[in-house]
C-alpha cells in the first residue's frame, strides 16, 4: 500500500478554522507546562510545529522557540502570526528531513505534538533529538494512542495508527533517553473513520536526554500500560 504524501500547504490556510486543533494545542501546553518547569532561559524546539499553535502557546513561558515544519505552507502561516504578534523569540524555519535535512542547533527542550504518526522511520529522529539536546534536555512528545486507523479518514501521510505507549517508550530509552513518563494530556471527540463519534486519547510522553535528572514538577513516575 502507497501511503502517499499529504499536502499540508493546500490546508495550512485554513488550518486554525478548527476550534478543536486550537483546544488541543492549548491542553497540550498545559501537560507540558505541569511536567517541565519551563523557565526564560530554555532554547526550545517545536518539531512538526504547523501552523505554530503549541509553538506560541510556549513562547511566553521560554526564552526563545523556533517552530520547524516540512509544509512551506504552515511555515508562513506561522512567519506572518510572529510578525503580526511581534512575538520577538519566536522563529519558523522550513526543514524537510525527508529531503536530507538534519537538525543541527542546540536546544534545551524539543516538543513535537501530533506529527510522529506522520514520520515513517521514529527511530533516526529520536537520534537526531538526542544530538541536539544538551545534557538533561526535555524531550515531550504528543500523539494518539492506538486507533486502529480510526482517526484519519483517508491516511494519506500516516505511517503510523497511534501508538502503543510502552513500545514508543522502549524506543526512547533504546534512543538513549532517560526517565520516560507518559500520561494521557487530552481527548479528541471526532468522527472516526466509519462516521461515528469516537474519543481519542492523546499521550504525553516525556524524557531526558542523557545528563541531570528530571527537574519534573509532578506527573507519573511510570509508563502506563
Amino acid at each position: 500500500m502507497t501511503i502517499g504524501k499529504r499536502d499540508f500547504d493546500k490546508e495550512a490556510a485554513a488550518w486554525d478554522e478548527q476550534p478543536g486543533r486550537i483546544k488541543l494545542a492549548g491542553e497540550i501546553a498545559a501537560a507540558i507546562e505541569e511536567r517541565v518547569q519551563l523557565s526564560i532561559a530554555m532554547n526550545v524546539l517545536d518539531f512538526g510545529c504547523g501552523t505554530g499553535l503549541l509553538t506560541l502557546r510556549l513562547a511566553p513561558l521560554v526564552g526563545s522557540i523556533t517552530g520547524v515544519d516540512s509544509s512551506k505552507g504552515m511555515i508562513e502561516v506561522l512567519r506572518a502570526k510572529i510578525a503580526g504578534q511581534n512575538a520577538e523569540n519566536v522563529s519558523a524555519l522550513f526543514m524537510d528531513l525527508d529531503a536530507g535535512d538534519t537538525l543541527t542547533r542546540s536546544y534545551d527542550m524539543i516538543v513535537s505534538s501530533m506529527t510522529f504518526h506522520h514520520v515513517e522511520k521514529i527511530a533516526p529522529l529520536l537520534e537526531q533529538f538526542q544530538r541536539c539536546l544538551v545534557p538533561g534536555g526535555h524531550l515531550c512528545i504528543a500523539d494518539l494512542d492506538l486507533d486502529q486507523g480510526e482517526f484519519h479518514k483517508d491516511g494519506k501521510g500516516v505511517f503510523h495508527s497511534g501508538f502503543d505507549r510502552k513500545a514508543l517508550g522502549r524506543d526512547l530509552e533504546q534512543a538513549g533517553f532517560l526517565n520516560v513518563m507518559c500520561a494521557t494530556a487530552a481527548e479528541v471527540v471526532r468522527p472516526a473513520s466509519g462516521g461515528e463519534m469516537r474519543r481519542f486519547p492523546v499521550f504525553l510522553m516525556s524524557a531526558l536526554s542523557q545528563g541531570r535528572r528530571s527537574r519534573r514538577k509532578s506527573g507519573p513516575s511510570a509508563l502506563p500500560s
